[in-house]
């Protein structure tokens, strides 16, 4: 295809045959090559694909930002200028004031004893002549275009005195400060929770179209993608697979790598309609490798062969799941599927944001006359006090009930006192209030003593693998070691009973004698769970589980967690911030918020028919991966943001 341009000016950015590589154990090996592209003054172009596929050190070798073993090769030339090779003090004057960078974790990448308002001070005054005042002035200008609350007061508010939001606004009017032509933005809303992150891309849309700056979007999230892209990329090992108009590629993508990111992704509504999740990735993955030179005409701006030249959508078995003629607005059709199956349409508008009330849904108020893995019988879980610093309550009123066999997922933003819970189920936190029952028997008041038997009954999966796992150890002693401390288990039966734990979560029996750093993301989580699952407990605690996988990766432990679940039938209390994940995996959905838990039913009744404005806000913000079902949704989801900004 054509590139899109407004106008008959250059691009902003013009990028040929660039290359980066890395000079490791006396050789040089390629971390991205043959990369062309360009980015047009008010354009965003995505840059997409999987952890190590290239698309970060691509775009920070622009910056001269690479590891000293790193060399950068090609062109990239902005406005006439080469970046490449370009030397270091002449560079300075690029970064910050031609081109800016928006990184992925704002606590990381602010310093943290320095305040917010003069970090932005500082950036202004290094590239352009203005005094202290000035400075100050512009700065607080910058602040309120970014649209952070009080901005005279968050001026002098250090990075860990502010929200992951807040950080991030923080940063993005930093990059702003000197109003450059190119803002790279890497992952700029992984760290951030669905509604911050919702919030944040409205913003960037907006100055998009205010400072007509060209936009590099670095992600791995195909919603996001379909939310702010007009072109985008395709990464895959260092190469480009597929490039273009965006639209186009989500509609009809060529090249198999393209079509496993979109099938992969987890969609809201799967559970009423019906709808596939994701592909056989093994297969695609190998169909992938096969085709890989196939597709590789597409790396420049032409991927109409095949396409519908009408612009119609493509027969239905070459389009992922989530890509579906009419699906305007998710949400109302969720709840007219949900209706026409025996489901009342609930009219809840008497329910305020700051509610602390539960609303149980029809049938998903707690029995706990029942057998059940875990009850919470209105229980209070605190922090406790520490030196001078009091006690925190972090869970109040918790009534819920996990029955043997069942996967409940416990939904909520950072803060909501999902995670307490859980950490409250292993005995890790004291249940001050009411009461914790795990298989039976209360857990309050325990002591590690006499926890130490019933937590044979319950294991857990980390949110990071890597540093959940001892380092120090190879992983198969790492899945042995509960049956060691545990049941004194030894020798050849020790050495079975982990290799038919490798074999259970479909790895290699030889992959007991590696390290944790010698494996991957998906493999590290893997052993995770062959860990969690050694002492067959009845109660599995997943604590975000998958939100460090990529997508492709996520889809395939969640495949795996679903099949274990099934063979090994224990219960499982699913903690996560992702409702799409959540409504996959869960038979019912309990939300919470500010410590409260203020909605509970079937992930079919929740998804559908939301009635608490929190839930309905959670749903709003999720961005799906359908460019004109996202447009579409985004002015309804914009206004529930906007009705519940200051809740």
């Amino acid at each position: 295809m054509t590139e899109q341009t407004d106008t008959a000016k250059s691009p902003v950015l013009d990028v040929k045959d660039l290359g980066v590589k890395f000079w490791v154990n006396d050789e040089w090996w390629m971390a991205a090559e043959e990369l062309n592209y360009t980015v047009n003054a008010g354009e965003v172009l995505a840059i997409v694909g999987e952890s190590g596929s290239g698309k970060s050190q691509s775009s920070m070798s622009l910056l001269g930002l690479l590891p000293s073993n790193g060399r950068a090769t090609g062109s990239a030339k902005m406005g006439g200028t080469e970046l490449i090779g370009m030397p270091p003090e002449k560079m300075q004057q690029i970064r910050g004031n031609e081109i800016s960078v928006i990184f992925q974790e704002p606590m990381t990448a602010l310093n943290p004893v320095y305040t917010a308002g003069f970090q932005i001070v500082e950036t202004l005054r290094v590239h352009l002549d203005v005094g202290p005042t000035e400075a100050k002035e512009r700065a607080l200008e910058l602040m309120r275009l970014v649209e952070i609350p009080d901005p005279e007061e968050r001026f002098h508010s250090f990075p860990h005195q502010l929200s992951g939001g807040q950080r991030q606004r923080i940063m993005i009017a930093q990059a702003l400060a000197c109003q450059p032509k190119l803002l790279i933005a890497d992952e700029p809303t992984t760290a951030l929770d669905v509604t911050v992150q919702a919030e944040i891309l409205k913003l960037m849309r907006e100055l998009k179209s205010k400072l007509d700056a060209g936009i590099i979007l670095i992600t791995h999230d195909m919603g996001v993608v379909a939310d702010m892209a007009d072109r985008m990329i395709v990464m895959k090992a260092g190469r480009v697979v597929e490039s273009g108009n965006a639209e186009e590629i989500f509609y009809n993508p060529q090249h198999p790598y393209t079509r496993q990111l979109l099938e992969a992704v987890p969609h809201l509504g799967t559970a009423i309609e019906g709808e596939a999740f994701g592909a056989d990735l093994a297969t695609v993955e190998d169909s992938a490798v096969v085709h890989e030179t196939e597709a590789s005409h597409s790396t420049a701006d032409d991927v109409t062969a095949g396409s519908n030249d009408d612009g119609a959508h493509p027969p239905k078995a070459t389009l992922s799941p989530m890509v579906t003629e009419g699906g305007a607005d998710r949400v109302s059709g969720l709840a007219a599927a949900a209706e026409a199956a025996g489901q009342p349409k609930q009219d809840h508008d008497d329910i305020e944001m700051d509610s602390t009330e539960t609303y149980y849904h029809p049938g998903s108020q707690a029995d706990f006359s029942q057998p059940s893995a875990l009850q919470l019988r209105d229980a209070a879980i605190e922090y406790p006090a520490i030196g001078r610093k009091k006690a925190f309550r972090a869970a109040h009123h918790i009534n819920l009930m996990v029955a043997p066999g069942e996967v409940v997922g416990l939904v909520g933003e950072s803060g909501s006192g999902k995670t307490t819970i859980g950490r409250a189920a292993l005995g890790l936190l004291p249940t001050v209030e009411g009461d914790m029952v795990i298989n039976g028997k209360s857990i309050k008041g325990l002591s590690n003593k006499q926890l130490r038997p019933l937590r044979k009954e319950v294991g857990i999966v980390f949110q990071d693998p890597g540093s959940s796992l001892n380092p120090r150890l190879p992983v198969g002693e790492s899945i042995g070691e509960p049956l060691y401390l545990h049941e004194g288990m030894k020798g050849p039966a020790l050495s079975k009973s982990v290799e038919e734990l490798l074999t259970a979560v479909e790895l290699p029996t030889s992959m007991r004698n590696r390290y944790p750093h010698e494996l991957s993301g998906g493999q590290r989580q893997r052993i995770g769970i062959a860990r969690a699952l050694t002492l067959r407990p009845k109660l599995l605690i997943a604590d975000e589980p998958t939100s460090a996988l990529d997508v492709s990766v996520q889809a395939k432990v969640l495949d795996l967690f679903e099949g274990l679940q099934q063979e090994y039938g224990f219960a499982c209390l699913f903690i996560s911030h992702d409702l799409a994940v959540i409504e996959r995996i869960a038979s019912r959905i309990a939300v919470m918020r500010h410590g409260y838990l203020v909605e509970i039913g079937k992930s079919s009744q929740v998804v559908a028919n939301p009635v608490h404005p929190y839930t309905q806000r959670l749903l709003s913000a999720v961005p799906v991966p359908d460019p004109r079902e996202q447009r579409k949704r985004r002015e309804a989801r914009d206004a529930v943001l906007e009705a519940t900004a200051n809740a």
